[in-house]
C-alpha cells in the first residue's frame, strides 16, 4: 500500500513539473502578444493623442491586457515619481520588476531593454519608428516561440509523467 501511495506522488509529482515547464512555452507567447499590443496602445497614445509619455504609458496599462499592465504601469509610476530619472531608467527598472516573474527569455528581455534606452529621448516620429522597431522585433521573436511551443509543449507534457513512471520502475 505504501509503495502503491509513494508510487502515486512520484508519478504526480513528476507529471506536474512536464507541466509547469510546458506551461512556460504556453505563457511566453502569450506575453509577448501581450506586449506588441500594448506597445500598439502606446504609439496610439503617442501618435494620435500627443499624450506625456508617463500618460501613455498608465493609458496603455489600463488598456492592456492584465498579464503585462504591471510592466507599463510600473514604468509610468516610475516617471510620475519625480526622482529625476530618464524614461529609460524608469522602463528598467520597470523591466527589473516584471522580467523575473514573467516566461519571457534574454533574448526577449534585450528587445525591451534597447527599446527602454530610445524611450523618450527623440521626437515623436522618431519615437514611432522605435516602436514599430520593437514590435517587428518581438513579432518575430513571437514566431520563434510558437514554434517552440508546438514542439516542446506536448513534449514536456508527456515527459513529466513518462519520467516519473519511468523513476517508479527503477525504485521498485
Amino acid at each position: 500500500m505504501l509503495k502503491l501511495l509513494g508510487s502515486i506522488i512520484i508519478i504526480s509529482a513528476c507529471g506536474m513539473a512536464g507541466l509547469v515547464k510546458a506551461r512556460t512555452y504556453t505563457r511566453r507567447t502569450g506575453e509577448l502578444r501581450s506586449i506588441q499590443s500594448a506597445l500598439q496602445l502606446l504609439e496610439t497614445e503617442i501618435a494620435y493623442a500627443a499624450s506625456p509619455l508617463a500618460q501613455a504609458l498608465h493609458s496603455a496599462a489600463a488598456c492592456g491586457e492584465k498579464n503585462v499592465a504591471g510592466l507599463f504601469l510600473r514604468a509610468s509610476q516610475e516617471l510620475l515619481s519625480m526622482t529625476g530619472q530618464t524614461a529609460g531608467e524608469a522602463w528598467d527598472k520597470a523591466l527589473a520588476v516584471f522580467y523575473p516573474q514573467s516566461s519571457l527569455n534574454r533574448s526577449d528581455l534585450l528587445i525591451l531593454r534597447n527599446f527602454g534606452s530610445t524611450l523618450g529621448v527623440s521626437d515623436r516620429e522618431d519615437q514611432i519608428k522605435h516602436l514599430c522597431l520593437t514590435q517587428e522585433q518581438l513579432r518575430a521573436e513571437m514566431e520563434k516561440a510558437e514554434a517552440e511551443a508546438g514542439s516542446n509543449v506536448k513534449i514536456w507534457n508527456y515527459f513529466g509523467f513518462f519520467g516519473g513512471i519511468v523513476t517508479v520502475l527503477i525504485l521498485l
